[in-house]
């Protein structure tokens, strides 16, 4: 359709077309005449450049077109449109593919998916427990707050196992409700090799807090096991003076803060001094040094009688 030639008349229309994108656009921004382009018969659209800022390489669309036989050309519409080289925004992520660690705030609900991979179904067979939130609800809407209050009340005629997350006597999900495995799901082997692979790559043995470590999590005090089979690699630490304070740790992991690579060490000594300021220093003021002087002042007065005797 883009491809015909376009109407003589229409194309012609350049000045109508600019005044219908002046009219739709802040005044004095429409840019020059880019172009016009056959959209059907007798109907075009020219292109102006639009000079608004941060839309950069847009342009103004405004589509004339006449009837048949008609010698008026009239305005179709006229929009704002991206160009080849035109500043678009980011492709649209769905916000399930969005969602970063973090983001999840104060009363924000997160649902997680009925196949995600991470989960799988739990010992009770994936029947969700009668503690869980939609079984709440489910008791809500039939006027009980929990299953005590409904034995009770008149509105529940139905036998165990009929009501809405009542799991029957006998049933397997029953028996996981008593020993305390009432879970509908549980971490998958890809969740748990997904878990282990973003704790390991914070706080593992290849971190450069753990390549100077004096000693490894796996021997230090402060390591409080998991349970689980995560037990096996992973613990959590409760050193107030480490980095991972209240953080899942791979037992390879290590920092400055171990229990027992570190003695504390003892005050230091201040080396002697060279000088000994303390002391008085004794010299001998009426020693030998006196009495080899006496004698050479003798002999001067010896030398002295002499040369007087030879004079006399």
């Amino acid at each position: 359709m883009r491809g015909r030639t376009p109407d003589r008349l229409c194309a012609e229309a350049v000045e109508l077309a600019r005044e219908a994108a002046r009219e739709a656009a802040f005044p004095g921004r429409i840019g020059d005449h880019l172009g016009a382009v056959a959209e059907g018969d007798r109907v075009v659209t020219h292109f102006f450049a639009c000079l608004e800022p941060g839309y950069r390489g847009w342009r103004w669309a405004a589509t004339v077109a006449r009837a048949s036989r008609a010698r008026v050309v009239t305005v179709d519409e006229t929009v704002l449109l991206p160009g080849p080289d035109a500043l678009l925004a980011p492709e649209w992520v769905p916000w399930s593919e969005r969602l970063r660690p973090g983001d999840l705030g104060p009363g924000d609900l997160l649902p997680t998916e009925a196949d995600d991979p991470r989960l799988e179904p739990g010992h009770n067979g994936g029947d969700p427990s009668p503690h869980a939130a939609v079984v709440e609800s489910a008791w809500e809407e039939a006027g009980a707050e929990g299953p005590a209050e409904a034995e009770d009340a008149d509105i529940v005629t139905t036998e165990p196992g009929e009501f809405p997350g009542v799991p029957a006597r006998g049933s397997i999900a029953a028996v996981a409700e008593e020993i305390g495995m009432g879970r509908a799901r549980v971490l998958s082997r890809y969740g748990l090799h997904a878990a282990a692979d973003r704790w390991e790559e914070e706080f593992g043995p290849a971190t450069p807090m753990a390549q100077a470590a004096p000693a490894s999590c796996e021997s230090c005090g402060f390591l409080v096991p998991m349970a689980g089979s995560l037990r096996q690699a992973f613990g959590v630490c409760a050193n107030e003076f480490s980095p991972a304070d209240g953080r899942v740790v791979s037992l390879a992991f290590g920092c400055g803060a171990h229990s027992e690579a570190a003695v504390m060490p003892r005050t230091p000594r201040p080396a002697p001094p060279v000088i000994d300021e303390t002391r008085v220093d004794e010299l001998p003021l009426d020693g030998g040094a006196r009495g080899d002087g006496d004698g050479g002042n003798g002999a001067a007065a010896g030398g002295t009688g002499a040369g007087g005797g030879a004079e006399a």
